[in-house]
């Protein structure tokens, strides 16, 4: 069986990007790009927003505020496009032009159900908010992560992360801090019916 991976990457307030921002908010390290360069293989599941971003990237498409990417981001863009991907979404057409990119018109949480049921390997979001919060509300997300940037994008952050989630209680099964300011914690989640009667001691 499959095991699904939320992972965000987010500003301390819990924004996904920033206007004006380069990407990891220009903030990431020599340890932290160490670690991303020793994740496991996994395929990689998207909405159409996502797909549409990312792909662009791909193709060249520079962030809006930045003259050219960086080598940090080319690096993050380029192992995305060797790795496999599926996209959900009823609007974009075939053949998607990113490479190893597969559509999925279905129901993405019986889609994700049926792949997790059937696999073997290490299923991982990225971005795709609305998405996560589908895949969370059915109990399909076998670990939730989150490395946090040490900045509050009050003014320009973009993309609130957890407007409309249910109520989770998480249990931590990893933490971590990257070049002495970049801050990981993993959970292990469990959606909520209703607020706990006691906090665990």
């Amino acid at each position: 069986m499959s095991e699904l991976l939320v992972d965000f990457i987010t500003s301390l307030d819990g924004h996904a990007s920033g206007e004006g921002w380069p990407g990891f908010w220009g903030l990431e390290g020599p340890e932290y790009l160490a670690w991303l360069g020793e994740q496991p293989e996994a395929t990689y599941l998207m909405g159409a927003k996502t797909y549409r971003l990312m792909s662009g990237f791909a193709a060249g498409e520079v962030p809006s505020g930045q003259d050219e990417f960086r080598p940090e981001e080319e690096a993050s863009v380029d192992e995305l496009t060797q790795a496999s991907k599926v996209v959900f979404s009823s609007s974009l057409e075939e053949p998607l032009t990113w490479a190893n990119s597969t559509l999925v018109r279905d129901d993405a949480v019986e889609a994700v159900r049926a792949m997790k049921s059937s696999g073997s390997g290490l299923l991982s979001t990225i971005g795709s908010l609305s998405l996560c919060r589908s895949l969370l509300r059915a109990g399909l997300v076998d670990r939730f992560r989150v490395v946090m940037f040490p900045v509050i994008t009050g003014a320009t952050g973009e993309e609130r992360i957890y407007d409309g989630y249910p109520d989770v209680a998480l249990e931590m099964i990893e933490h971590r801090t990257f070049d002495g300011r970049i801050q990981l914690v993993e959970y292990k989640p469990r959606v909520l019916e209703h607020p706990p009667l006691r906090v665990p001691a």
